[in-house]
């Protein structure tokens, strides 16, 4: 079988360089560069992108072997149906790593016709490494790089406005434009750069922070020989994705002409503030995960498709969901309805095996993050409390024991954490235990014990819990609630 190149497909456009992209990995090919190829398609962009690999070891020479062309597969639930969909990605114009052709990096940064700078160098990328010196070739950090690239663009082109870059980073921390820029601007102070290239950066470049969602598994190693039976060519680069897209870019009329999206079907926002579309998937789609896991263990459940699957389990985690959380969210009930349903098609995804154990990572901090606001909202909200968070909350609790029904619990989180709960599971009476746990400031933030009823109602669960086991437990707790 030939393998995938461009002299195997000799009619592919010869595309400008209008977007940088820091990063090469699984989620940028099945992400962003499939975001350009479909405006590319429908809004007839045109637009190439230049892979930038961000460290020293990547893929940029198996990118390049095959002329940067890879194939998308995307399997998944739309509106309860299974979809399958694979679309060949042909925009990516050449890969370099700078660590080997450190020229050829800071020549992109001439290329007239540039607009774009995308990255995802992961959460621990966009960070100021005090050792990076304008010197280096390259700079350690991804900040470091692209200030070198930007203060070689602005010389280049001799500081003119029309020569800013649209920087729109896609790692997943909050406020990452404004990470990113922050520390652009002190290695412009640290290395002594000039006013005017400080002045071009605030002014001729914008930079727009990004909420980016879509599970992307990545090369399908275990089913390859099904999916190459799919193909006429060899393809190295196969990444699979989930069907569902979310992309939230903060910005302006200027952006959404730039970007033309609303050309395209993608589920693309261009909006002032992407805050409460970040606030929407955390206490929705991370609630709901971190709040089914210690359920669905105790519960029996391996995979969180089986939990959603489950008559209990699921109908227990959808009502968490629609009746407990959607109620304190401030944005669109019906979109956020419409939000909530698109991820328990993703949840029951047949293609993606989601294994609880693997998301019980730091459940505690998960838990005050992505739940407890919730919890809190709802009691300010109704002046009642959240029965099917509380329980749930009980059920995180009791997963902090270790053991459940003489079988080890996948404990994954900090030890001293985990050595914590061993003392408080050893107090003499389940109400110190919880009014412990309730009280922990460091957990929390706050002391919980002041939320009215809470400590009765997490001990009556808990109660219940170890008598009846989970589905019976829940059942006779709503009794007394009634």
């Amino acid at each position: 079988m030939q393998r995938l190149n461009r002299e195997f497909n000799i009619s592919l456009k010869n595309l400008p360089i209008k977007v940088v992209q820091f990063g090469e990995g699984n989620f940028l090919r099945a992400f962003v560069d499939y975001a350009f190829e479909v405006l590319n398609d429908k809004a007839d962009f045109n637009a190439g992108v230049a892979v930038v690999q961000p460290i020293e070891k990547g893929m940029v020479s198996l990118l390049n072997e095959q002329d940067g062309l890879y194939t998308l597969f995307t399997n998944g639930i739309r509106d309860g149906a299974e979809v399958q969909e694979k679309i060949l990605v042909q925009n990516i114009v050449k890969g370099i790593n700078p660590y080997e052709t450190f020229n050829a990096f800071m020549s992109l940064a001439r290329e007239k016709e540039l607009e774009f700078v995308i990255s995802n160098t992961t959460e621990a990328g966009i960070s100021f490494d005090e050792n990076d010196t304008q010197e280096m070739q390259p700079p350690n950090s991804f900040p470091g790089k692209l200030t070198l690239f930007l203060y070689e663009r602005f010389q280049y082109f001799k500081g003119s406005k029309d020569s800013g870059l649209t920087i729109i980073p896609c790692e997943l921390i909050n406020y990452n434009a404004d990470t990113l820029k922050t520390i652009i601007l002190k290695y412009i102070s640290l290395w002594g750069l000039s006013g005017d290239f400080k002045h071009w950066v605030l002014n001729a470049c914008t930079f727009h922070n990004t909420l980016v969602d879509r599970i992307v598994p990545g090369y399908p190693k275990d089913d390859i020989e099904e999916y190459d039976g799919q193909l006429n060519y060899k393809d190295r680069l196969i990444v699979s994705a989930e069907a569902f897209f979310l992309w939230v870019i903060e910005g302006d009329a200027n952006l959404k002409e730039k970007l033309p999206f609303h050309k395209t079907d993608l589920d693309v926002h261009i909006v002032p503030d992407m805050q409460p579309y970040r606030t929407r998937k955390v206490r929705i789609l991370n609630g709901a995960h971190t709040a089914m896991v210690p359920l669905g263990l105790l519960y029996g459940n391996e995979t969180v498709k089986d939990t959603v699957d489950d008559s209990f389990t699921g109908a227990f985690i959808r009502s968490l969901i629609f009746e407990e959380v959607i109620p304190t969210l401030e944005m669109d009930k019906r979109e956020l309805e419409d939000f909530a349903n698109d991820v328990f098609d993703r949840f029951r995804n047949p293609f993606i095996k989601h294994q609880l154990s693997s998301i019980a990572l730091n459940s505690i901090s998960k838990f005050k993050v992505r739940v407890l606001p919730s919890l809190l909202s709802y009691v300010q909200l109704k002046k009642g409390l959240p029965l099917k968070t509380v329980f749930a909350f009980a059920c995180l609790i009791r997963f902090y024991h270790g053991q459940w029904k003489e079988v080890d619990l996948p404990l994954n989180d900090d030890k001293a954490i985990v050595d914590n709960f061993k003392k408080l599971w050893d107090l003499p009476n389940l109400s110190s235990t919880v009014r412990e746990v309730l009280g922990n400031i460091d957990y929390w933030e706050t002391n919980l014990n002041n939320v009215d009823g809470l400590p009765e109602a997490i001990e009556m669960a808990l109660n219940h819990l170890e008598a009846n086991g989970v589905e019976e437990g829940f059942k006779r707790f709503m009794d007394r609630y009634k």
